[in-house]
């Protein structure tokens, strides 16, 4: 029975830190502008708990657009492999050097 009811509260506090908004969304204080972008998969567990939330990532960006890395800023821990796997795959415009910003990708149950 305690391990259900941690479970409970472990739910409710990793969904309700983070705030809603639309499917898959990415916005960002990235100064470099996002020329391709691949969306994120929502994944199965988050569709059937009807989890939504924003995924914040430190992206460093190579001189070419390509993303060199990517660490995880703060996020609802089921929805963060997707949006990770997403963000690598992002080419950004070129620029003379390696550059840092931060993504947030926002989920929504459908």
């Amino acid at each position: 029975m305690h391990r259900v009811s941690s479970l409970i509260v472990l739910l409710a506090l990793s969904t309700g830190l983070f705030t809603a908004t639309s499917t898959a969304q990415a916005q960002g204080h990235v100064e470099r502008k996002a020329i391709d972008k691949v969306a994120p998969v929502y994944p199965d567990l988050a569709k059937r708990m009807h989890i939504a939330g924003v995924v914040k990532l430190e992206v460093v960006i190579r001189p070419n657009g390509n993303v060199k890395s990517t660490k995880v800023v703060g996020g609802n821990p089921v929805l963060i492999q997707s949006a990770t796997d997403a963000v690598r795959k992002w080419k950004f415009e070129a620029a003379s050097e390696e550059t840092v910003g931060v993504v947030e990708l926002s989920f929504e149950p459908r």
